[in-house]
């Protein structure tokens, strides 16, 4: 990733470590495209609304939207990771709008897109205003 998305004096070796894990483990018999861009993104974990989701941090809204679109591959992944069991294996796929520092990322739930301010934090804020 870019600096402009990845935040600054912070160590992201274990997010890194963890994406190439996944994507090693999870994606090896997937298309070599979907391999090629998830490696410009970092995976985490993180809570929103109170609850797990697994985050998707693009390198920007091109590749969000598309890996938006490619859902499928991604279910189970929360489930394994935290053993979260009420069956909502939720994602977000998220970019920084260079220009604001704004977070937007399609939400796998509600299936739409929103706002974030704060997307390295224990629980995200959503931007309601």
């Amino acid at each position: 990733m870019s600096e402009a998305q990845s935040p600054q004096n912070q160590d992201r070796t274990l997010e890194q470590a963890l994406t190439n894990k996944i994507i090693n483990d999870y994606f090896d018999n997937s298309e070599s495209w979907l391999r090629a861009i998830l490696r410009m993104c970092i995976f985490s974990l993180g809570h929103l609304d109170e609850k797990p989701v697994f985050v998707v941090e693009c390198p920007n809204q091109a590749v969000a939207k598309r890996l938006s679109r490619k859902i499928y591959p991604f279910r189970g992944i929360v489930y394994y990771l935290t053993d979260y069991l009420d069956g909502q294996e939720r994602t977000l796929f998220c970019y920084q709008d260079p220009k604001s520092g704004e977070w937007h990322c399609y939400d796998s739930s509600t299936q739409s897109w929103k706002a974030l301010r704060h997307l390295q934090t224990p629980t995200a804020s959503t931007d309601n205003s």
